[in-house]
């Protein structure tokens, strides 16, 4: 029986093997996993920066091969052109110095550091569907929703004072949230209205229908929402259009973290109309740990219409938090202590940007150049999920016992990601034994773990050899102790 189940296994993964090197020969974008660095097996597993000289032994063969790294979600993986653009800005700054504000170098691919974030706001503007004008490139993701915060929150004690938010939301959005009402001197247990699905306990799904509803309820005294474009738990995709729409019918702005969205599912933040939005750029953007994030205002509320003057300088424009790089670029040198703000979303940054981490980011976005943008990636990535769960459907069933899918089943409400929920007390073992087999997903305690095919560097064979192992993983960790 053993040989028999053993002989059904191997011919399962023959036939997913065989079906991944057809999708994989006609994808269309799989040079961009060139584009990459993807750690190997023996990278994974050394606990030192440098790969230590051992004479009398050799590494299988099989552990200099890639590592099948599912965790874009969490952090992308570092593009081959980073390291050289970075070596380009620090030349810049050794020969350079305090001139490479400014200075512009006919050899170098770089913009002036005086326009690093101008250059960044123009290559990400596609992939938020915006104008250049619309987005910033600034600080990091909980920071801008401050920021937001500060400009879109107003509340009347009397009148409209609440947030509502998602009950499963990322903690820092509700740390970013609670903060921001006791900030006004108000209370989260009156100003704070949580949406949760009634329909679908134990999954964290929430449909349109129940944003709705309690839109409708609270539209009264409701003074903003902050939704997530993508749940991270989940990997389920909010109607961000259909969302802000009905919102805007009650008069309600709308706050969209877009941490797991940007780079994962096309958006068209101007189209849609949305109010504002912030992201991070170092999951499917592959900036690199904490990178620099991002904001999008709408352009009726960063817009300014009025010149500096000595008598009004704070007419015309939407009030916000200020510093001197959001200041006009006419005036910004001179060194007065009017702020007066350029027009748009780099009216909103604070502080000159590091263009250490710009330098980093836009390396990864001149990678979505080459794939055409957004809506290419979008295609293959829908397959690439697709295929993915596939691939765990045709487990035997004493295996798919032990965990199941809260991911939409539908392409369309989901991003590159399917969350499994594992049974209980089986995550550390599941995800030390998939470690050991060369695979990288996310874990999210108590139970679930997260699968994430990025469509720029992930192919169709690193779903297969996730499934394999997996499967080999829940049965190791399921076996009585």
């Amino acid at each position: 029986m053993m040989a028999a189940s053993s002989d059904q296994s191997q011919y399962r993964f023959a036939n997913l093997r065989a079906q991944a090197e057809v999708l994989d020969g006609e994808d269309g974008l799989r040079h961009l996993r060139d584009e990459f660095l993807i750690p190997t097996k023996e990278d994974i597993k050394r606990v030192t920066l440098e790969k230590q000289q051992d004479g009398n032994t050799a590494a299988p063969a099989d552990e200099a091969t890639a590592c099948t790294y599912l965790c874009g979600n969490s952090l992308g993986l570092q593009p081959k052109r980073t390291a050289t653009r970075i070596s380009q800005y620090l030349q810049t700054w050794a020969t350079q110095g305090v001139q490479g504000h400014f200075k512009p170098l006919t050899d170098s691919p770089l913009p002036t550091w005086l326009d690093a974030d101008a250059r960044a706001a123009k290559l990400m503007a596609p992939i938020v569907g915006a104008d250049e004008s619309d987005v910033a490139v600034m600080q990091t993701l909980t920071a801008n929703l401050h920021l937001l915060m500060s400009t879109f929150y107003r509340p009347d004690p009397k009148g409209r004072h609440k947030i509502i938010l998602e009950t499963k939301a990322f903690p820092s959005d509700h740390f970013v949230v609670e903060s921001q009402i006791r900030h006004h001197g108000l209370s989260p247990e009156t100003s704070m209205v949580t949406v949760k699905s009634p329909y679908s306990e134990g999954t964290g799904m929430v449909s349109t229908y129940d944003i709705q509803s309690i839109i409708s309820k609270h539209a009264s005294d409701t003074a903003l929402i902050l939704l997530p474009g993508i749940q991270y738990y989940t990997g389920q995709l909010f109607d961000i259009p259909t969302i802000t729409a009905f919102a805007h019918k009650h008069d309600i702005l709308v706050i969209w973290d877009l941490a797991h969205a940007v780079g994962n599912v096309p958006l068209s933040l101007r189209d849609w109309d949305v109010d504002a939005a912030a992201w991070c750029t170092y999951k499917y953007l592959n900036g690199g740990p904490g990178c620099i994030g991002g904001l999008f205002i709408n352009s009726r509320d960063s817009s300014v219409t009025t010149a500096v003057t000595d008598e009004e300088p704070e007419r015309g424009y939407r009030k916000r938090l200020s510093g001197w790089w959001g200041n006009d670029k006419a005036t910004r040198f001179r060194m007065e202590t009017r702020f007066h703000p350029v027009k748009g979303a780099a009216g909103f940054q604070l502080s000159n940007p590091s263009i250490l981490d710009i330098t980093s980011l836009s390396a990864s976005l001149e990678v979505f150049e080459l794939a055409g943008g957004v809506s290419a990636l979008r295609e293959k990535s829908k397959k690439l999920t697709a295929f993915l769960e596939q691939c765990i459907s045709v487990l035997p069933e004493d295996v798919k016992k032990l965990f199941r899918v809260i991911t939409p089943l539908d392409p369309d409400q989901r991003g590159a990601q399917l969350s499994l929920l594992l049974g209980d007390n089986l995550l550390d073992a599941v995800t030390k034994e998939l470690e050991r087999h060369g695979v990288i997903v996310d874990e999210r305690r108590p139970d679930v773990i997260r699968v994430a095919p990025a469509p720029l560097y992930n192919s169709f064979y690193d779903c297969v050899n996730f499934t394999e192992a997996f499967e080999s993983a829940l049965r190791i960790a399921s076996k009585p102790a």
